[in-house]
């Protein structure tokens, strides 16, 4: 077999495990987000549905329940230093393990489904970084 029949066939191969992989993984092409804010979830009514939630902890609302090793808390839409947001929705996480930015009025993003009693049971909490590691714009002197 000659090189250059042998460069195609290898690209043939790529190129077929690219498209079986887009076509087995990407349900919806268009339409993917990593994830949905409250107000979206709560639009959608996705009982039971295993789905990306984004929101900011509740102030006040942490509790760890040691005996059980589950954490509760609620997550609302809005930062909690901007105007007052709707209803909170509960949260469990079963575990006691969190990032390390999880705090009162942290964003996060859960992963998880809503379950029977409108609390949602999260498998996985990310605490994203707070605003004041995002990069300011500099004051540039003329040269």
């Amino acid at each position: 077999m000659s090189k250059g029949l042998q460069i195609a066939f290898g690209a043939l191969v790529v190129a077929g495990l690219l498209g079986w992989y887009a076509a087995t993984n990407l349900e919806k092409i268009g339409t993917f987000q990593y994830y949905q804010s409250l107000a979206e979830f709560r639009a959608a009514n996705a009982e039971g549905k295993a789905v990306r939630v984004h929101g900011y902890v509740a102030p006040g609302s942490i509790e760890r329940d040691l005996a059980n090793r589950q954490l509760r808390f609620q997550v609302v839409n809005e930062p909690p230093h901007e105007a007052a947001s709707a209803e909170p929705m509960p949260v469990l996480y079963g575990t006691l393990e969190t990032p390390d930015m999880f705090q009162d009025g942290a964003e996060v993003v859960l992963e998880g489904r809503m379950a029977s009693g409108a609390v949602f049971v999260a498998d996985n909490v990310m605490a994203k970084c707070p605003s004041k590691f995002e990069a300011k714009t500099a004051e540039r002197a003329p040269f």
